[in-house]
């Protein structure tokens, strides 16, 4: 019993981290762009990284350690499209990530550096959908929890 409240727990905690780091990305993207923010929108997108890694590690150990066991995750369609949201927030959140990157290494090369504005635009857009997509986990967590299997 322990062992399955320590896991979900730290699902949880994890899941408000990625939420917070995403909104901050957002709003980060909603203003002007300047040297510090791109530092800051590379280091939110780590610690982002880190927080989706961790998350599914401690999910999946739910699915062999936790209550409910294996079988129960096995037959429920909530938890499918659950994973299945998750993965697609995970393909889509590679662009971001590749361009934080792009764009520190360009910082690093020119202090002067500041992205098209098209491309924050594109991004901003993009983290607000993958926002979209973790309400939809939470609504899905929820009717996972209540209806299991069908």
């Amino acid at each position: 019993m322990l062992t399955d409240l320590l896991l979900a727990s730290a699902h949880h905690l994890l899941v408000f981290a990625l939420i917070a780091m995403l909104v901050a990305e957002s709003v980060l993207l909603r203003g002007p762009i300047d040297a510090t923010v791109l530092r800051r929108l590379a280091g939110l997108d780590s610690g982002y990284g880190a927080s989706a890694v961790l998350l599914l590690v401690v999910g999946l150990s739910r699915l062999k350690f936790g209550v409910k066991g294996l079988d129960f995750y096995e037959h429920n369609p909530w938890f499918h499209a659950k994973l299945g949201a998750f993965i697609l927030i995970a393909l889509l959140s590679i662009l971001p990530t590749v361009r934080f990157l792009r764009w520190r290494k360009a910082l690093k090369a020119d202090p002067n550096f500041l992205p098209a504005a098209s491309e924050v635009g594109t991004l901003r857009l993009l983290i607000r959908f993958e926002l979209v997509l973790v309400a939809v986990i939470l609504v899905c967590a929820a009717a996972m929890a209540r209806f299991g299997g069908f």
